[in-house]
């Protein structure tokens, strides 16, 4: 019978050892995402000016309206210029601040580029770069305060396929708006945490 109970109280000691462990990963895995979810109300405030700029931007694409895409990719220039990436919450990351660092500046070079177009082929060439490089910014951010999906249409650019972003799962494609067939497909959903 002593065995017995000495037995049933090792068992019990290391079957609460495990619980108290599993606890402690737990906890830190919890604090972990929540470091890498949650940035500061200044930075998440100029994201959502840079999104509604692209957003606005994808809409005057859709709409074909060359002065409308003038006047936008301007406003999504000074978005991304004025993004607050010195708010980011990623304690002492200074690599994770540099890479969307980097690419701020790419969708602000090709905008530029973009404004220097004449045809609006090549615009909608522009802007697929800009959204690839805004979809890159958003992974690395973690951008949790809305649910963003990701999406693609094969027959975009002569079949070579392009990529766009929305807030919405609408479909409307900003490279080929006026296609009988509609062509888009929702590759990712960004969803960092927090997302409603």
């Amino acid at each position: 019978m002593k065995q017995f109970l000495a037995c049933f109280m090792v068992f019990f000691l290391v079957s609460c050892s495990c619980q108290n462990e599993k606890k402690e990963v737990e906890s830190a895995t919890k604090q972990e995402v929540l470091l890498k979810t949650t940035n500061s109300n200044a930075f998440n405030e100029s994201f959502n000016n840079l999104l509604k700029a692209y957003f606005n931007l994808k809409d005057q694409f859709i709409a074909e309206k060359d002065t409308g895409i003038a006047q936008t990719a301007r406003l999504l220039m000074l978005a991304s210029d004025s993004l607050q990436l010195s708010q980011l919450q990623f304690q002492g990351d200074s690599n994770l601040i540099n890479t969307a660092k980097t690419y701020t500046e790419g969708i602000s070079a090709e905008i530029q580029g973009l404004l220097g177009e004449k045809d609006l082929s090549a615009k909608r060439r522009s802007f697929q770069m800009v959204s690839d490089q805004l979809y890159d910014l958003i992974r690395t951010v973690q951008y949790n305060q809305i649910v963003l999906f990701h999406y693609y249409c094969a027959n975009s650019f002569d079949d070579q396929g392009a990529y766009w972003i929305s807030q919405i799962s609408d479909g409307k494609n900003p490279y080929s708006p006026t296609i009988n067939t509609p062509c888009a497909e929702i590759r990712d959903t960004l969803s960092f945490g927090n997302a409603q």
